[in-house]
């Protein structure tokens, strides 16, 4: 069960932007704290290409300044349901410390009506973690857990 967000005027949810990178690099130590560091120079260049593509964004959730939630979604052309696109969501993060205060479902619901708003026919998204909380979280949000999901790595998963 979620506890109360801490001020409703104090929480924003918007697009990131270039300024945004280097708290954002922060916040997704807590996704997968082994990673190797991305040097801001490259994640700049990565952010720019995310960008070139038509609705896809990294969203924020920022509590006063201080960024306590992100999800990324990327639209992607489709030729099948009429050329309707359909959206991917990754990198849903919310900060350790402000975890079950509602500030990770409203970044992830922004990615979502973006999606919507840019004509997707469906979201997906995938999760690596095989904790209840987290599918109960997806699920609360909106998801329905109904597809058989597959995948092929070239680095390990995490482990939660």
């Amino acid at each position: 069960m979620d506890l109360p967000v801490e001020s409703e005027v104090e929480f924003v949810v918007r697009p990131a932007d270039f300024g945004d990178l280097p708290k954002l690099l922060l916040l997704y130590r807590d996704l997968n704290p082994d990673d190797p560091e991305l040097a801001l120079h490259e994640a700049e260049s990565k952010f720019g290409l995310l960008l070139r593509i038509t609705g896809s964004a990294i969203f924020i959730g920022l509590l006063d300044d201080e960024i306590v939630s992100t999800a990324t979604v990327v639209v992607v052309p489709n030729l099948t349901r009429a050329g309707q696109p359909y959206g991917l969501i990754e990198n849903v993060v919310t900060a350790k410390a402000k975890r079950g205060r509602g500030y990770g479902r409203k970044t992830l619901l922004q990615a979502v009506a973006t999606a919507w708003d840019h004509g997707c026919y469906k979201v997906m998204l995938l999760t690596g973690s095989s904790r209840p909380e987290t599918h109960n979280f997806y699920r609360s949000a909106g998801f329905e857990q109904n597809k058989t999901g597959f995948q092929m790595r070239r680095i390990a998963a995490r482990r939660d």
